[in-house]
């Protein structure tokens, strides 16, 4: 059948439509796109804000943190001072008195006496000696029982640290600015004099009819 001039027209009026769609949905596909840029970007700001809100949380919250950990180290440090008070100002100059109430004359007491040996090294808080004794004394912010365990390794230990006084009678002591429940008591049994804050002063807590034991 022949093509008429209608025809032609029609389908010249048809793509002309055609063309007319299809630029309609290239303008429709490039508004989403754009939308979609723009939501993006928004999208995008809104992390970075987000993202700079929580640097400058952190930011608080690590000066906070800053702030906490001077007054605690402020804190521990006047704890440190109480503690060497205590060795200072009352338990070392109690121990001539204390055990020379008990029948264990003192002749030199020392503090914070240090020996190295083989790569190790065996801390006393406070030394005392007279001729056939020699009392070390372990003081703690708060005695526990494990503070006991470990003083009791120790004390076992001592000779090879301190040779001079292999041939003494070895006595130990524990003394607390507080004492854990129970502590006292496991010390007691340990064979070990136990020394607490009474008032002004430092007491002997053990009764007399306590015996020491030897180390």
């Amino acid at each position: 059948m022949a093509t008429t001039a209608d025809d032609v027209w029609r389908l010249l009026g048809e793509l002309t439509e055609a063309q007319k769609e299809t630029e309609r949905k290239f303008q429709e596909s490039d508004r989403r796109l754009q939308e979609t840029e723009r939501l993006l970007k928004e999208q995008s700001q809104a992390t970075e804000r987000q993202i700079q809100a929580t640097i400058q949380e952190n930011r608080q919250v690590n000066q906070q943190l800053t702030r906490q950990l001077g007054a605690l180290g402020k804190h521990l440090g006047a704890l440190g001072g109480a503690w060497g008070r205590f060795v200072e100002d009352l338990v070392a100059p109690a121990c001539e008195r204390l055990f020379l109430e008990r029948g264990i004359p003192v002749y030199q007491v020392s503090q914070r006496v240090r020996r190295r040996r083989q790569g190790d090294t065996l801390e006393i808080d406070v030394l005392v000696v007279n001729q056939g004794h020699v009392l070390v004394v372990e003081v703690k912010s708060s005695l526990s029982v494990t503070d006991v365990n470990d003083f009791v390794v120790d004390l076992e230990r001592f000779r090879d640290f301190f040779p001079e006084y292999a041939s003494m009678q070895l006595y130990g002591a524990v003394a607390g600015i507080g004492i854990e429940a129970g502590a006292d008591r496991y010390a007691y049994r340990q064979g070990l004099f136990v020394l607490a804050q009474s008032g002004e002063t430092v007491a002997i807590l053990n009764d007399e009819g306590f015996q020491p034991r030897a180390w």
